[in-house]
């Protein structure tokens, strides 16, 4: 009976000895990925450090300040990708920050870095950087951080463009899927060996499901750096982001509805990811005078399938202007694309 319990307790041993070195070999390829991957995509843009945090941005142009927050999975260079960036700057100072976790910015440990807390952190990068009253324009995760900024930071932002946003309570199958990295320790052991694996090998079908019902740009395709968004780092603050992305619309009704600036809200009406009529179409109904377009045929990544109608938005939003009602229908009109 002894000699069972002792084989037994012997191939339990190797079986764990194997899974640990299983695991850190697993651990390693991550970090030669990581690294390999951040050589080959290096920083596009400068840093500032707020609050000890610190983050990257990509700043040209000159003239009013817009400011481009991007959403979950991608980088602050999306908006370069799409078109949109380059078209804004003939006219604007514009700057695109990558979230804290993203890209190259910061995510320190020991907090969430709720929606609200970004925002907090992204107006004192204001403040250092001299960028005052711009247009914030965010996209999917990042209108949050666009309403946040404007809805916590009085009179610092002069108008919002909502790209594709999430703006109340709505059941999001997705959060349960991405959350254990986001759980502590068990998540930081997820997300240095099994997740990046996981996540590189459905990141085409994430990315297909993303811009449907059109297929993935060439260009993006081309530049956008694949194995970022499986980087442990930023596997954690997708999963945070993920987690917190519910609260974070919380009282979004009561709170809207005191916006009195100009307001652009967009959406395509094949988006899959986020429903418009529940939140776009429903936002506008919460926020007095705000723009609604509808841009039919596009799913979740406008800015990339008509970037100009976009940049028309914020062109008009950052001259304090809003189109006239009649160009302005509810739900399933709208521009053509460009």
């Amino acid at each position: 009976m002894n000699g069972f319990r002792s084989s037994a307790s012997s191939r339990t041993g190797k079986i764990l000895a194997a899974s640990a070195a299983a695991l850190a070999a697993t651990a390693l390829y991550n970090t030669y990925r990581t690294r390999k991957a951040e050589r080959e995509h290096p920083p596009a843009g400068r840093f500032v450090t707020v609050d000890g945090v610190r983050l990257h941005y990509i700043e040209r142009g000159q003239g009013s300040p817009v400011v481009l927050v991007h959403g979950n999975v991608v980088i602050a260079e999306d908006f370069v990708y799409s078109g949109v960036f380059d078209r804004l700057t003939a006219n604007h100072r514009v700057i695109a920050f990558d979230r804290p976790g993203y890209g190259y910015s910061e995510r320190p440990q020991g907090s969430m870095w709720t929606a609200r807390q970004q925002a907090d952190l992204l107006a004192k990068a204001f403040d250092a950087l001299g960028i005052e009253h711009p247009v914030v324009v965010g996209h999917s995760w990042g209108t949050l951080v666009a309403l946040e900024l404007a809805l916590g930071h009085p009179g610092s932002v002069s108008g919002l463009v909502l790209l594709a946003g999430y703006y109340q309570t709505t059941f999001r199958a997705d959060v349960a899927l991405v959350a254990a990295p986001a759980v502590p320790v068990f998540g930081d052991v997820l997300r240095h060996t099994l997740s990046p694996l996981i996540g590189s090998a459905l990141m085409p079908l994430n990315l297909k499901a993303m811009f449907a019902p059109l297929p993935v740009p060439e260009r993006f395709e081309r530049e956008f750096p694949h194995y970022f968004p499986v980087r442990p780092g930023q596997i954690r603050a997708e999963s945070q982001d993920a987690v917190t992305m519910v609260p974070a619309v919380i009282g979004m009704e009561e709170r809207a509805r005191d916006l009195k600036i100009p307001v652009a809200i967009m959406a395509g009406t094949d988006d899959k990811v986020v429903d418009p009529e529940d939140h776009s179409v429903w936002l506008h109904g919460v926020i007095p005078d705000s723009d609604l377009r509808l841009v039919p045929g596009v799913g979740h990544m406008l800015h990339h399938a008509v970037p100009g109608q976009v940049a028309e938005a914020i062109d008009q939003v950052a001259g304090g202007r809003k189109r006239p009602s009649s160009a302005n229908p509810i739900p399933d009109l709208i521009a053509t694309s460009s």
